[in-house]
């Protein structure tokens, strides 16, 4: 199947990569030069698990191309997804002005049929607007249906995700969208590919979800997942405070809790909040959305306000560990919003570091895959080469990202290359004990 990808953001490039993995011939298509400069020589605008590979094999293959020319993708398309940016307005609303714009274009330029899939996430609605939208600015030989295909990716396991989904949902309007949907992904709902990731996959047994409802439906099964694993991290992170103040743990609390089957264990892990472009934009669109029609979405009003507050309860950690913080040296560990990524949008150290830097401290930092992007938006920060780097002759370590080769430090070597060994492990990554043994000052989050 011919296929377009309009937009090559994180989204954009992991569909596009992965439908041609599964044997789809792909053309990914960006207003972004130097983002097709960067594609079309073999390099990665983003760091994503296994994505650089994909692209690269499957740029080998002939079944993935990228192009400047919005025409050249189009076209010759059956299916068309969008995939550009839909970032928060100063109100929370998304911005919805790159769908409406590349809507038209498609309309414009289309010939024949096509079915344009909104991959983006969009408020409930979206989808009718792009259908009004392409009805208006379509030509007469033009005949196109709109479909939604909300995406469930995480960064970090966006490729795993894409290839071994919990489910595939679109929204239709009539059933030529959904039959197309449904050979597209054919392959990945029966496993009829060789996994590049596990050599020893075995897809065998129950099909992977494939659910079919109308577009309104569609858009809000994005909004309402995004907001609920949000309210469980908010939650957990409540259940932390109580925790600190009446002495119980709260690992054994959360572990506790997610052994309930109705609950489950995942995103039940207290620290320094959530951040990345999804959670947060589409907790305050949610928020809009239900203003718009009517209803006080009070909950997640709360989900958001406790999630915001976290970084001032480092801020407070810090100051009681450490009395005065202006002058004193602070090591930040992890800079990205969540392990196996780059991406530092509302990532919880990035404000750590900005309010450590009003206080007059000063301070450095090491990430894994982050720094380049950190220091196009904090110039002020030394940025080392190891965490060793970070930790000399600091006055506090603060945890912000849990990596895995921060979990296997020589803490000895941490501990004597600090002025004051004083850890806040803001992922409560540490056994506490241990390093109380080997005389650290350690705080951690409901511990």
């Amino acid at each position: 199947m011919k296929i377009a990808i309009i937009g090559t953001g994180y989204v954009g490039l992991v569909t596009g990569a992965c439908l041609a993995e599964i044997g789809h011939a792909v053309i990914c298509q960006d207003s972004d030069s130097e983002k097709i400069d960067i594609l079309e020589t073999g390099r990665m605008p983003i760091y994503e698990p296994y994505l650089e590979t994909l692209v690269r094999k499957n740029r080998e293959s002939g079944r993935l191309s990228f192009t400047k020319d919005f025409e050249q993708a189009v076209k010759p398309s059956v299916v068309v997804f969008i995939c550009v940016g839909t970032p928060p307005l100063e109100n929370g609303e998304a911005d919805l002005s790159a769908v409406e714009k590349v809507s038209r274009e498609i309309a414009e330029v289309s010939d024949g049929y096509k079915l344009i899939v909104e991959k983006s996430t969009v408020p409930v609605q979206t989808g009718a607007w792009v259908a009004k939208t392409i009805s208006i600015y379509g030509s007469r030989n033009a005949e196109l249906d709109v479909a939604s295909n909300p995406e469930f990716l995480r960064e970090g396991s966006a490729v795993e995700d894409f290839l071994h989904p919990d489910r595939i949902v679109i929204g239709v309007q009539n059933k030529r969208a959904e039959m197309i949907l449904s050979e597209l992904y054919e392959p990945i709902i029966h496993g009829k590919f060789n996994c590049p990731i596990h050599t020893d996959c075995s897809r065998d047994g129950e099909a992977v979800p494939f659910i079919v409802t109308d577009m309104n439906s569609a858009e809000l099964i994005k909004h309402a997942s995004n907001s609920f694993l949000a309210t469980k991290i908010s939650f957990i992170n409540a259940v932390a405070e109580i925790c600190e103040r009446t002495g119980a743990n709260i690992r054994d609390v959360s572990y506790g809790i997610g052994l309930d089957k109705r609950i489950g264990r995942s995103f039940l892990e207290a620290g320094i909040g959530f951040g990345g472009f999804c959670f947060p934009k589409d907790l305050q669109a949610f928020i809009r959305i239900a203003e718009n029609y009517g209803y006080d979405f009070k909950l997640l009003k709360d989900v958001e306000n406790i999630n915001v507050e976290r970084i001032s309860l480092v801020i407070r950690k810090l100051k009681e560990a450490l009395w005065i913080v202006k002058g004193k040296t602070i090591g930040i560990l992890g800079l990205a919003f969540k392990p196996n990524t780059d991406d530092i949008r509302f990532a919880p150290a990035i404000e750590i570091i900005k309010e450590l830097l009003k206080e007059g401290a000063q301070v450095k930092a090491y990430d894994p895959k982050a720094m380049e992007r950190t220091k196009k938006e904090l110039s002020e920060v030394l940025y080392c080469r190891d965490p060793y780097e970070v930790a000399m002759e600091a006055d506090g370590l603060v945890i912000c990202t849990e990596w895995e080769e921060f979990k296997s430090l020589d803490l000895e070597k941490i501990k004597a290359c600090m002025r004051r060994p004083f850890i806040l492990d803001g992922r409560n990554i540490y056994d506490k004990d241990k390093l109380l043994s080997l005389g650290f000052e350690y705080k951690g989050i409901g511990r």
